[in-house]
């Protein structure tokens, strides 16, 4: 891991997975056959090829950020698709926000945005279980904190054994604040004055609807 950098460039996604694979614990990963979750579809394109290399299981929790009402830009929550809801509670309390703007949102977030994609790309299939099982949370990079705090809560509430994160590049801040509630955390850099994530990729494409499709059909072809 390394610390203090603030020019940090992965050539791509696939490049950052390669690169990852150097810190993570992979006889660990597959003795104890871990299960990946991405958090977000450029960090399945991540996940689905370290979890290839590993021949591990992999799914998406997916998830939508909940926004300041009078900020569109500004995340103050998240909820994800098992419709647990994390609060950033500083930006909450100083915009005076109401727990009630908060909760109205997630149910239209569920609702309008994170069904549609479970019924666009995992058809008839529902969020693997990952009760009692070995969970890395991963995403292509960490801004808010509250993607990867979201998917915490949410394999805490779905009974993980045990719970990791990892991504290519986060805020130093945010490994530290992780590393009080999962087993472990890693990154490859810990950056003291987090960029757009995109700051740190020569190649930061948008994962299409098209290549979301080809990465849940490719995985599903891999199971059976």
């Amino acid at each position: 891991m390394q610390k203090n950098c603030k020019n940090i460039l992965f050539s791509d996604r696939k490049d950052a997975a390669r690169q990852l694979l150097d810190v993570l614990p992979v006889g660990r990963m597959k003795a104890e056959q871990w299960i990946i979750i991405a958090l977000s579809p450029g960090g399945f394109k991540i996940a689905t090829y370290i979890a290839n290399k590993l021949k591990l299981d992999v799914d998406v929790l997916f998830n939508e950020a909940i926004n300041a009402p009078a900020n569109a830009e500004c995340e103050i929550a998240r909820v994800s698709e098992t419709e647990e809801i994390v609060i950033h509670e500083i930006l909450t309390a100083s915009f005076q926000i109401q727990n009630d703007y908060i909760f109205g949102e997630a149910k239209r977030q569920y609702e309008d945005r994170i069904l549609p994609k479970i019924y666009r790309y995992r058809k008839d299939s529902t969020f693997c279980s990952i009760r009692n099982r070995h969970v890395l949370l991963l995403d292509e990079g960490c801004e808010t904190g509250l993607k990867m705090m979201v998917g915490i809560k949410s394999a805490l509430e779905r009974k993980a054994r045990s719970i990791y994160t990892a991504s290519p590049v986060m805020p130093d801040n945010i490994a530290e604040l992780m590393r009080q509630v999962v087993d472990d955390v890693f990154a490859i850099h810990e950056v003291d004055d987090y960029l757009l994530t995109s700051s740190y990729y020569d190649d930061f494409s948008p994962i299409t609807d098209e290549k979301l499709r080809k990465l849940f059909d490719k995985n599903k072809e891999d199971d059976e």
